[in-house]
């Protein structure tokens, strides 16, 4: 075989065999296709697409290219869950430690934020201490011990992976179907679990923008799910809005800490004991929607889910005491509370718009290597559906910079639309795919 002939192949619409694929793969870790073969095989398929059945061998193949986590006995009971990346998304601290109260065992490996959407590995090293460098050992081990890890991810799983999204990065080929399925499901199915939710965003604080859109990926993964025996099941749910009020880094982690302890409502409780509810099903720890519900709250009115995710922060490292006590935190010099310069029902807060106003205060990054201030964020005193008062406070911005401040200030000003009457709020949850 010779790759010139496969891109040609591909750049004429016709699939791949898994032969081919697996040659493809192998030839670019081991250097004997260069990058730029490569890039014009992604092109072609970004034009030309996928089959399924293409699809589900090139994820294999990613696979394949790195090591396994082999979570043994736990395999069948543990739940991975994902999410394609939002603004104010903070489900994993909340849902990971409720999971593992409730007695499923997580193996959780995530990423650092790059621009507008935020990390869950950022949002943890915001913990006194944290540490999220786990080898995939330290992980196997800690999940037999306490039931739970949080690492960030590493290297030797799915390399191949790192090198196709770093062409995609360069060659305008990020947004292709079946180019994100194949990354999503490979990593996750590398991580050692059988059982996978995944939250797949839409809307202006996501990358994909639209619902329909959004169902068409997730239709794809469970797809590959099931030609590789792995249960995926794909919550498409939008993110025209921030999830929560906290935007930022410890104050996300703070909020998520108020919902262990039975302190919030609203969206990002709801979409987390969807989630639960899910995950309990699906591994047979509960017999319907209903029950894993009741099993659930009674984790967090008990108590038993703040103390997991204590327990998780000390067995890496982090200072569990932190959690009750927020000036362990790294702690900003500005807390400007914004007043509100209108009266009426708040219509809409814009995901995207306050994004970038947290991310221009620091809480954000252009390059992976770039440095961000933990302490900095902004949190939302009022939500779509809420009524304001002129004079109420809006939004409040925590910051170390005064020109930061301002502007952070023009742009989440524009991010609020008001409505002279009451304004009905949309389901969260668009569909659920399995």
């Amino acid at each position: 075989m010779r790759i010139v002939d496969l891109i040609d192949k591909k750049k004429h619409g016709l699939a791949h065999t898994k032969e081919e694929i697996d040659f493809i793969i192998n030839s670019m870790m081991d250097g004997s296709a260069p990058d730029y073969q490569i890039s014009a095989w992604l092109m072609a398929i970004y034009f030309k697409s996928m089959t399924e059945q293409e699809t589900a061998w090139l994820t294999e193949a990613l696979i394949k290219s790195g090591d396994v986590i082999d979570l043994g006995e736990f395999s069948k009971k543990v739940v991975d869950k994902h999410s394609t990346g939002g603004v104010g998304d903070k489900v994993t601290l909340t849902l990971i430690p409720l999971l593992a109260a409730c007695g499923v065992p997580v193996a959780k490996l995530s990423g650092k934020g790059l621009g507008h959407t935020g990390g869950t590995i950022d949002k943890l090293e915001s913990i006194p201490n944290f540490k999220t460098a786990l080898s995939i050992e330290q992980i196997m081990e800690q999940v037999g011990k306490i039931g739970v890890a949080i690492a960030s991810q590493t290297q030797k799983l799915t390399p191949a992976d790192g090198k196709l999204y770093a062409l995609r990065d360069v060659t305008a080929t990020v947004d292709s179907m079946p180019l994100i399925a194949s990354s999503v499901v490979s990593k996750k199915i590398a991580s050692g679990a059988d059982n996978i939710v995944l939250d797949v965003k839409y809307g202006s604080g996501a990358f994909i923008k639209t619902p329909q859109d959004a169902v068409k990926l997730s239709n794809l993964m469970v797809t590959i799910g099931k030609h590789l025996n792995k249960s995926i099941t794909a919550v498409v749910t939008s993110m025209e809005e921030p999830l929560g009020r906290a935007i930022g880094n410890s104050v996300e982690v703070f909020e998520a800490v108020d919902f262990l302890k039975g302190k919030t409502t609203g969206d990002l409780t709801d979409l987390t004991y969807e989630f639960g509810a899910i995950a309990l099903v699906q591994v047979g720890l509960a017999k319907d929607k209903e029950d894993a519900m009741n099993k659930l709250k009674d984790a967090v009115n008990s108590g038993r889910a703040l103390d997991k995710f204590k327990e998780l922060v000390k067995a890496q490292g982090g200072d569990e005491t932190s959690l009750d006590d927020y000036s362990k935190f790294a702690t900003p010099k500005y807390k400007v509370e914004v007043k509100s310069e209108k009266s009426g029902y708040i219509k809409k807060v814009d995901a995207y718009k306050i994004a970038y106003g947290c991310k221009l205060l620091g809480a954000g990054r252009e390059k992976k290597t770039d440095d961000i201030d933990y302490s900095v964020g902004i949190y939302l005193n009022k939500k779509s559906g809420e009524k304001c008062d002129s004079g109420e406070v809006l939004y409040t911005i925590y910051s170390n910079d005064e020109a930061k401040t301002k502007l952070a200030k023009d742009i989440c000003d524009e991010a609020f639309d008001f409505s002279s009457s009451e304004v009905k709020i949309d389901n969260l949850i668009y569909e659920v795919i399995r």
